[in-house]
């Protein structure tokens, strides 16, 4: 089989280029990385991914590099600091739900529950491997994707639907969902 990177990813674009062949579907196992991985993919909802990722460094500057403990202090002043930031990305509703989101992840920490194990106990601590002959092939959502939406929700966390949390699974290599041609394929196999 001829490999071909996933076209999602033109190749004519370099920061989606870059973003495919480096970051998505790499398995993160690090919380406060996996914890900011759903909050951009929170801020998505609605929007394209190459728009969150041009502008996912100003959002990291803006909202304190995504650093729950710091996050969680936010007041009502500094939310509407941020609102005037032309850089990120200005929704009022999704920039509470990130400060309400880093008081969840502090809280479940604080009673000895690591987001990173949270997350990775739905699959017994193994990513999932598909076998993409294309990447519309992907679903949007899956029983699994909507039984972790289900949980998170109930611990308090805000824009983590089951289409948003597959898109993460993929983002952060729960799942492989590169096409079995693209390269990354393999490569990402071999990391599990």
């Amino acid at each position: 089989m001829t490999e071909y990177p996933c076209p999602w990813a033109p190749v004519d674009d370099p920061l989606y280029r870059a973003y495919h062949d480096t970051e998505w579907g790499v398995p993160v196992r690090d919380s406060r990385a996996l914890w900011e991985k759903f909050q951009l993919d929170g801020f998505q909802a609605g929007l394209s991914w190459i728009t969150i990722l041009r502008k996912r460094e100003a959002l990291r500057r803006e909202l304190d590099h995504f650093k729950p403990e710091k996050l969680a202090r936010w007041s009502e002043a500094r939310i509407e600091k941020a609102l005037t930031n032309e850089k990120i990305i200005r929704s009022p509703a999704k920039i509470r739900a990130t400060i309400g989101n880093a008081r969840v992840y502090l809280d479940m920490r604080e009673q000895g529950l690591e987001f990173s194990d949270y997350l990775w106990s739905f699959l017994d601590g193994k990513p999932q491997l598909s076998r993409l002959t294309s990447y519309r092939d992907a679903p949007t959502k899956t029983e699994l994707s909507e039984k972790i939406a289900k949980d998170m929700k109930r611990r308090g966390f805000k824009f983590c639907g089951p289409t948003i949390v597959y898109a993460c699974m993929q983002a952060v290599g729960m799942v492989n969902d590169h096409e079995k041609r693209c390269p990354r394929y393999k490569e990402i196999q071999a990391l599990y």
